[in-house]
């Protein structure tokens, strides 16, 4: 097994682009707390006051765009690993276990009870006994929105402009322009010109 210390351990490891296995012992501790303490605050608000929300994310996140919208109940495990780099809607009741990088795109929409996870364990129960833990990063491409109770497995990327779901387990990458369903989560198919909406369908606000 490969001894290092806890600072190395989250800057070369927990925040790299790559899977890793661990020991449990390494689990940063002080930085899970800082993150539930975090995400106490940012649950407590009530939405009134869009900048202090928009301040709590930005001393969670990693990376956190000024058009990243949460709404509460959010959790995390450590915030440092999320990044947003433009406008990202994550509705109620998200989890994002983020034990590596956790990346969206531009235009992602989050559905309620949606669970992201990098994290994960050793398929041999030897190993689990141990207390190995195991961590792959997520890639979430532009414009993609994942439906309503979907759960997003470490090691995936989901391609610009994929429709996810609801309900969906994604356990492999899903390619771009598509839209995948299902368990495990497969593309069905592509999304095409007659996906959208007759402008003459729409309701907009009267004058």
């Amino acid at each position: 097994m490969k001894e290092i210390d806890i600072k190395t351990y989250v800057e070369n490891v927990m925040k790299k682009d790559d899977g890793y296995a661990s020991g449990y012992s390494l689990t940063p501790h002080e930085l899970k707390k800082r993150a539930r303490d975090l995400c106490r605050r940012y649950n407590g608000t009530t939405g009134d006051d869009p900048k202090e929300r928009l301040s709590i994310l930005r001393e969670l996140f990693g990376d956190c765009s000024e058009m990243t919208v949460v709404e509460p109940s959010f959790r995390c495990d450590y915030g440092f690993n999320i990044h947003t780099s433009g406008l990202t809607l994550i509705n109620f009741n998200c989890v994002i276990l983020d034990t590596s990088p956790v990346t969206f795109g531009e235009n992602v929409f989050v559905g309620p009870g949606v669970c992201i996870s990098c994290a994960g364990h050793p398929i041999h129960p030897d190993d689990r006994a141990e207390g190995i833990v195991t961590s792959k990063p997520i890639h979430i491409g532009n414009d993609v929105w994942i439906g309503a109770g979907a759960v997003i497995c470490g090691g995936v990327s989901i391609g610009d402009g994929t429709v996810i779901g609801a309900g969906s387990v994604v356990t492999r990458d899903i390619p771009e322009g598509v839209v995948a369903v299902g368990v495990p989560c497969r593309e069905i198919r592509k999304i095409t010109p007659g996906d959208r909406i007759d402008r003459g369908d729409i309701y907009t606000l009267g004058r």
